[in-house]
């Protein structure tokens, strides 16, 4: 298992554009050594483990269901969890990282525990839904950053590896 796990998060039914995004999102975590974490369902996850799949990457699917055949066909290690949303919680905190892409209230979900646990959480602005509300914004005071707002695949990356200090 590699040390460094990125989670992308985002829509299960999400719009060409932001599939387009999530792909290149997870080329860009593949070819940084990094292995994907995700829902392990379809939409940005699928697109992003396609991506990461073309580069050669880890893909690690966390399913809300228990059967391992639902995962996407670009998972690598699909675990099935059971909890349904509840796993939000497991992706969303697995990740060293989280990068948004889109979304609807699943992925919102995921930025507010990602925000709460403390994890580096970059937005990708440009891919609609919660991604694009939430760049650039403070979900609360708890915090002194804000979601990191990236305009590219490859700066979302980027910014996740200045903010883990793996560069």
């Amino acid at each position: 298992m590699p040390e460094r796990m990125i989670s992308v998060i985002g829509g299960a039914n999400s719009d060409s554009k932001a599939l387009e995004l999530a792909e290149l999102v997870g080329e860009a975590i593949a070819r940084r050594g990094a292995a994907l974490v995700c829902g392990g369902l379809g939409g940005v996850m699928e697109a992003a483990c396609k991506g990461a799949k073309k580069q050669g990457g880890l893909t690690i699917g966390l399913l809300p269901t228990l059967e391992k055949e639902h995962a996407n066909d670009f998972i690598d290690i699909a675990i099935p969890t059971g909890l349904g949303y509840a796993r939000n919680f497991l992706v969303a905190r697995t990740g060293d990282a989280v990068i948004a892409i889109s979304g609807s209230a699943g992925t919102l979900s995921e930025m507010a525990i990602a925000w709460f646990s403390d994890k580096p959480l970059i937005a990708l602005a440009s891919s609609g839904g919660w991604a694009s509300e939430l760049a650039g914004k403070k979900l609360d005071n708890r915090r002194n950053d804000e979601v990191f707002s990236a305009t590219t695949p490859e700066e979302a990356v980027d910014i996740a590896y200045r903010e883990l200090g793996w560069e």
